[in-house]
């Protein structure tokens, strides 16, 4: 199975210069919990999901009308292509422990997101016991602590 077949097409995102104020809202009104940031040629550069807003802006007294999600979001953005073969994309999941991938084209352009939860709506063709796999090296916390 393919990315393509699994993933949402449907993708909001943002400028680096968006106040997180406004991102908060956008997550809201769309009910995610992540939005890709793209650059004026559409992409990607960033990620920022309503944790790092929490942990990286509002626990740290940051103005959030004010702090634009460039400060705050992720650059090192872990991605995946539309054509990428479902299980080599469940195994990049677990191994950056990511909930999220915004699906790229040869561009870098957005053109999908894939989530935890598209992988349960496929649970049928992608096989329950490997999505349940995937779900616990994603969540597993002491992973990389037990590699030291």
């Amino acid at each position: 199975m393919k990315v393509k077949d699994c993933m949402c097409s449907d993708v909001w995102c943002v400028k680096p210069n968006t106040n997180l104020n406004q991102v908060a809202k956008i997550m809201s009104e769309k009910h995610v919990g992540c939005i890709p940031v793209c650059d004026d040629n559409n992409s990607i550069c960033g990620i920022v999901t309503d944790r790092d807003i929490l942990l990286r802006a509002v626990a740290c007294d940051k103005d959030t009308k004010n702090c634009m999600v460039s400060d705050i979001m992720t650059c090192d953005v872990c991605t995946c292509k539309e054509n990428d073969e479902m299980t080599n994309v469940e195994n990049k999941m677990s191994e950056h422990q990511v909930r999220r991938l915004p699906v790229c084209d040869s561009n870098n352009k957005i053109v999908g997101i894939l989530t935890l939860g598209d992988l349960t709506k496929n649970n049928e063709e992608l096989g329950k016991e490997q999505i349940c796999t995937t779900m616990e090296n994603i969540c597993d916390c002491n992973r990389n602590n037990n590699a030291e």
